[in-house]
């Protein structure tokens, strides 16, 4: 019923990708000039400041978020258009295959600049100086796999197996039923679902990379990835959501400085596994709410056509790829020069994107690699 009802191209959520896109290379180049990660960032400059621990957080709530949701929001579509099938088929050639040949790159890469850098540079960040010592013993331990940046789309595969059985068994009707409510449920009722499963890990909860799913991103990715495919079951709630906006944009801000508040009085470390309560409430509520929030900026400022936005949004796959072994390599040559932070972080993510989005004009846009991931 909703194929018919759905323009053939929604502006606004292509645009949403490519911000997410955007937004995540922006993130991780700035990792490298936080205070809060320069015991564990490899990249860790020696120059930091508190005003990128004041902006970083925020995208690190919103940007994986928003991208399940839009990943949900089209998986329906397709399913909606084309058959379960049809699904399966697009899940094998976009995620599966480009997984499988992209992470061996990924994981080479990542580890041949981190060890030139072990070797070269002269300002090792706490993280590369302790990798330094370990390269060093001759009987060290061998590390345990990992899929790098690659797990998002190790998670859209376990998803499109839940998803699959979810439709199956028909389980969906408490989220249809919930969608159908007046909206202020989801906001109020979403931060109580992730609760746990944020309290169960460190805040800012870290990257799932291990081979094993583990339940907590199971539960907080998987809860985005649902709201999109009931956002497009029923495309109303968008609209009904509006009247709102208003009171999100000041419940945000407080959340959010009552977050790096949090953050400052409480910060994480080695000895402290998981997150507080309250700072894992504020985590579920901000995630929740700058989520819904983009939603609905997207769609009231976004939903029309841009040359430059829906370029950005048909890289951003290949973007993803290929951003994180480039920053690795950028940063890890910045790391000696005498620059200020913000001209390296200006260097760092400008270098990157332009690496990103040339290799991709050149390599995927008009051949057959666009198929898989353009």
């Amino acid at each position: 019923m909703h194929a018919s009802a759905v323009p053939d191209r929604l502006h606004y959520m292509d645009h949403l990708r490519a911000l997410a896109m955007l937004a995540g290379v922006f993130f991780h180049a700035a990792l490298a000039y936080s205070p809060l990660m320069q015991p564990i960032w490899p990249m860790a400059d020696r120059d930091t400041s508190i005003a990128v621990d004041a902006m970083v957080w925020g995208l690190h709530l919103v940007r994986m978020p928003l991208f399940f949701l839009v990943a949900g929001f089209f998986a329906a579509w397709i399913l909606a258009r084309r058959g379960g099938g049809a699904l399966a088929r697009q899940r094998v050639r976009r995620i599966l295959v480009p997984f499988l040949l992209a992470w061996p790159l990924v994981l080479w890469s990542l580890s041949a600049s981190t060890g030139w850098a072990a070797a070269n540079v002269q300002h090792p960040s706490p993280l590369l100086q302790m990798i330094r010592e370990w390269m060093s013993e001759p009987d060290r331990p061998r590390l345990p796999p990992g899929t790098a940046h690659l797990w998002f789309l190790y998670y859209l595969l376990v998803f499109a197996v839940l998803h699959w059985a979810l439709r199956t068994l028909d389980l969906g009707q408490l989220g249809h039923r919930l969608l159908r409510r007046h909206p202020a449920w989801l906001l109020l009722g979403l931060p109580l679902l992730l609760l746990p499963a944020l309290a169960s890990v460190s805040a800012p909860h870290p990257a799932p990379e291990g081979l094993v799913p583990q339940f907590w991103a199971i539960v907080y990715y998987g809860t985005f990835f649902a709201l999109g495919a009931l956002v497009h079951a029923q495309p109303d709630w968008i609209e009904r959501a509006r009247p709102l906006g208003r009171w999100l944009l000041p419940a945000i801000v407080l959340a959010y400085l009552l977050f790096l508040w949090r953050l400052a009085v409480d910060p994480p470390g080695a000895g402290q596994a998981t997150a507080p309560w309250p700072t894992a409430a504020l985590e579920a509520s901000l995630s929740v709410w700058l989520t819904v929030g983009c939603l609905l900026a997207g769609k009231r400022l976004l939903n029309r056509a841009n040359p430059v936005m829906r370029y950005l949004a048909q890289s951003a796959y290949w973007t993803y790829l290929l951003h994180l072994p480039l920053l690795f390599a950028i940063q890890y040559l910045l790391m000696d020069l005498a620059w200020p932070w913000p001209l390296k972080f200006v260097v760092a993510s400008a270098g990157t994107l332009a690496v990103c989005l040339l290799s991709y004009q050149l390599l995927v846009r008009h051949t057959p690699l666009h198929r898989f991931v353009g």
